[in-house]
């Protein structure tokens, strides 16, 4: 086992959740608040499974994922814009039991869970389908087009998949005010995606033709 990278997944595991810990509860001024508990539960203990399978069986994709400095100034600003929209989207949820804000019934939070436990399925799926899956936009050294699976239906399962996950937060919450601020993540994800597609196909090999034979970038029949 690489300790270092160890070392490095734990901290970085503990600082997000007590980073998401501190937006939810805090604003919610109260530990008794299930909605919350609810999400961080489904959002952290796969994120720990999913960890420990990753060091075990493919530590160079874990590596990967670890690393979040983007070289591109476009993708730069598209990380700023979903920090800012995740903080907000937080913070307005746990402002939603602390002074009466608009609630989504308790089933809805049930359903929501659900919906986001299929997409952290359908993204585990795609990252057993590429392994060249980084949270930074670049080439890697042999890298090569991935079109079967997920990526024979779209370009950019992965995005469509966190579509989804993002989108279904609010819903566990139960804040209809946070879902449509979290809608800012279609545009901010088109954007991304687009500049995306012009890096691949400027510098991977084979990928301006993937994009004849796939038309749909993220959800098939609509874009």
């Amino acid at each position: 086992m690489d300790a270092k990278l160890f070392i490095s997944a734990i901290a970085k595991f503990a600082l997000g959740a007590l980073l998401v810990g501190v937006l939810l509860f805090l604003p919610a001024g109260t530990l008794h608040w299930w909605q919350g508990w609810l999400l961080m539960g489904i959002l952290f203990v796969p994120m720990f499974c999913a960890g420990l399978v990753m060091m075990a069986k493919a530590p160079d994709l874990l590596r990967k994922r670890l690393n979040a400095k983007e070289k591109e100034g476009e993708q730069r600003e598209v990380l700023a814009l979903s920090g800012i929209m995740f903080i907000a989207a937080f913070v307005i949820s746990g402002f939603g039991p602390r002074f009466g804000l608009p609630m989504l019934p308790s089933w809805a939070s049930i359903v929501g869970a659900i919906i986001f436990l299929i997409a952290y399925a359908l993204y585990a799926e795609v990252m057993r389908e590429n392994a060249y899956l980084s949270r930074t936009i670049e080439v890697q050294d042999g890298q090569c087009v991935v079109d079967t699976g997920l990526y024979g239906i779209v370009r950019h399962p992965m995005y469509s998949t966190t579509v989804l996950l993002f989108l279904a937060i609010p819903i566990v919450l139960g804040s209809p005010i946070a879902f449509i601020i979290m809608l800012a993540y279609l545009p901010i994800i088109a954007k991304r995606i687009r500049n995306e597609e012009q890096v691949l196909t400027a510098e991977l090999a084979g990928y301006a033709e993937y994009t004849q034979r796939i038309r749909w970038r993220l959800v098939p029949g609509i874009w």
